[in-house]
């Protein structure tokens, strides 16, 4: 399966492509951009790899991670969606995951929250996930708050396997269940 692709206001959310890699790259070797993703910038081998792997989620499980785009200068200003990574977090377990991740200059545009909005919409209406997941870094203030305009709820934390971070749920939407 390939992504479909999702339109917002100012964002094309579409299938990552080669044409999308040496953004990904620059971004990911950025240490801004992983501050609370990992905590050290990524080398081109390690991003390929994470690359890849987003894309081929699609033919795995039917859900995945997109380029983020955009719309009026067609720039990659992050990557993101669902996904199932295997963290050895009991609170993950056979749920799909949210993550989203942007380049710094597109920090404090709205971009998480209209992306987002967008993924978990598809992921309700057309491909009925249920509930989702996500992780967050204990100090990623701004994630935390665009979790929580997600519908997000905290329901643990975890301190040993990947780091210090918090774990969310969302239910799908009321109408949907």
């Amino acid at each position: 399966m390939i992504a479909p692709t999702l339109t917002t206001e100012r964002l094309r959310i579409e299938p990552m492509t080669l044409s999308h890699w040496e953004a990904y790259a620059a971004a990911w070797a950025d240490p801004r951009m992983t501050e609370f993703i990992g905590g050290e910038p990524r080398s081109r081998n390690t991003s390929w790899g994470k690359f890849l792997g987003g894309i081929g989620l699609w033919s795995l499980l039917g859900y995945g991670f997109w380029s983020f785009v955009e719309s009026e200068t067609g720039v990659l200003v992050g990557n993101g969606g669902l996904a199932r990574f295997e963290r050895g977090l009991p609170e993950l377990a056979d749920f799909p995951e949210a993550g989203w991740a942007f380049v710094p200059d597109a920090w404090g545009k709205g971009y998480a929250t209209e992306a987002l909005t967008a993924i978990l919409q598809w992921a309700d209406e057309e491909a009925r996930l249920g509930e989702i997941r996500c992780i967050i870094d204990r100090g990623n203030t701004a994630s935390h708050n665009v979790a929580a305009k997600l519908g997000f709820k905290k329901i643990a934390e975890s301190h040993d396997v990947i780091g210090d971070l918090f774990i969310y749920r969302r239910e799908p939407s009321p109408v949907l269940r």
